[in-house]
């Protein structure tokens, strides 16, 4: 089988490789969720060097410490390494040892968490075989890699025992909105942006999900193929993040983003949702999902100083489980016996609301994007992100889909607007209610900002009531 090109990672790519510039050994940790290309990326890195590549065993019911120590075996066997005794993971990583003592060698654990979660003595072993053999060889790169960030953070980012000794930590996010564009090449040119956009607002920039779309097809028949069609990647992904990721405990995460796919919430409001108290587990399992890449946790600011505020909200950031629970999880029975009709897109419930959400997901993503477009320089920006005040009996409630504050004393406050009509001119008097809403400091300026995906009426234009007007095919080029 052909593998895709590797596309975009251009900024990972050139970080890991200053690295090759150092005198001593690397021992590296690359995180980020599911599909994301952690794998890919290392692969790439390591084409030209001598690499050595293991994964942990998915963490099914019969699954233990020793399975996954014979399985490290079998595979150092099949990379040419055979006759190690799986007893033991000193035994095992000294064996290792022997054979990257000396030259550029790239060494990845994937899925390290798996691969070690069952054995408490895996870690403290590992260490050590770091310390006495594996650090003896400036040129060796050990890359510790896994989709549970929670995990890796408690266990070895966080571990006295490691303290000191991880060179980076690299967490991969999604791809830009500009890298996205090559998943159509050659037809990138000719495809409209709004056309783009129906595959982006549900695959966002996961490079796996990218992968699958087939430029020569609409993307209604794109959609079709991957979320509505029986065994399609994107109808079973869902369930697998879930078992993979949490395990035993996956329902309770299910529930949390589900709370959060109708929109942003604080906690008191998800745990309200959910009929459950507020507790330490709670906020353990949302933490976990911000660790993992599925939910953003947005805090408010003090516009007067810039200092964050206690005001929170969660949001889930991830495209693809929000059009899944939305739209895809509703129809299962009718995706199972093959008789899903093919979809009218703006005829799903809630279909306007939904894609704005999505669409303010894409452009947070690209928010140096959106800087660079406004002509605003990153040193300048003093807080930026979603605002919301809480309504009191001085103020109004108010929320800004994104909001930018510079040292300048200036506010840009982006108005990210999805329709599948042109914008008209009740997009100015929305944004001047939100304005008047807001409270705002003595002597700061604001500057009103749109970001539209499908056009604007003449009319919008004219008034020149907005400093920028941001097309969302701008954010793909």
């Amino acid at each position: 089988m052909t593998t895709p090109p590797f596309i975009g990672r251009e900024p990972e790519i050139a970080r890991l490789k200053k690295l090759l510039n150092k005198k001593s050994a690397s021992l590296i940790v690359v995180r980020g969720r599911r599909r994301i290309g952690k794998s890919r990326l290392l692969a790439e890195f390591g084409k030209d060097m001598k690499s050595f590549f293991f994964s942990g065993m998915p963490p099914v019911a019969k699954t233990n410490a020793q399975l996954q120590r014979e399985e490290f075996a079998h595979q150092m066997e099949r990379e040419g390494l055979p006759g190690v005794k799986p007893d033991d993971w000193g035994n095992i990583f000294w064996a290792l040892s022997k054979h990257t003592e000396k030259g550029r060698i790239l060494v990845v654990f994937d899925e390290i968490s798996w691969m070690g979660g069952k054995d408490p003595t895996f870690l403290g072993k590992l260490k050590t075989a770091w310390d006495m053999y594996f650090s003896k060889n400036p040129h060796l790169m050990m890359v510790l890699c896994g989709s549970i960030s929670s995990w890796i953070e408690e266990n070895i980012l966080s571990s006295t025992g490691f303290v000191g000794r991880i060179t980076i930590d690299l967490v991969l996010e999604e791809l830009p909105l500009n890298v996205c564009n090559a998943f159509w090449h050659p037809k990138e040119k000719r495809i409209a942006a709004y056309e783009q956009f129906k595959i982006l607002s549900i695959t966002g920039g996961v490079p796996r999900y990218l992968e699958e779309i087939m430029p020569n097809l609409p993307a209604e028949q794109n959609i079709q193929d991957l979320c509505f069609t029986k065994g399609g990647l994107l109808v079973r992904e869902f369930e697998e993040i879930f078992s993979d990721l949490f395990s035993r405990r996956s329902a309770s995460y299910k529930e949390i983003v589900t709370s959060l796919a109708d929109g942003p919430k604080e906690l008191v409001d998800i745990c309200s949702a959910l009929k459950k108290s507020r507790g330490g587990l709670r906020n353990k399992y949302l933490d976990d999902l911000v660790k993992a890449g599925f939910v953003q946790r947005d805090f408010s600011w003090h516009l007067q100083d810039g200092r964050e505020g206690k005001l929170s909200r969660y949001r889930l950031s991830d495209n693809y489980l929000r059009f899944y629970l939305k739209y895809i999880s509703r129809n299962l029975s009718k995706i199972a016996k093959g008789n899903f009709p093919p979809p009218l897109l703006t005829s799903f419930p809630g279909w306007e609301s939904i894609m704005g959400l999505q669409f303010e997901n894409l452009v947070t993503h690209n928010r140096k994007t959106v800087w660079k477009l406004a002509g605003i320089s990153p040193e300048e920006i003093v807080m930026e992100g979603p605002f919301f005040q809480r309504p009191t009996q001085k103020q109004p409630g108010c929320q800004i889909d994104y909001l930018i504050q510079t040292r300048f004393h200036t506010l840009y406050l982006c108005e990210i607007k999805f329709s599948k009509n042109l914008i008209g001119k009740k997009i100015i008097e929305e944004l001047e209610e939100k304005r008047k809403r807001l409270k705002v400091p003595r002597h700061f300026s604001m500057r009103p900002i749109l970001i539209h995906v499908n056009g604007v009426e003449e009319v919008v234009l004219d008034e020149g009531y907005f400093d920028k007007v941001i097309d969302f095919s701008q954010l793909l080029e």
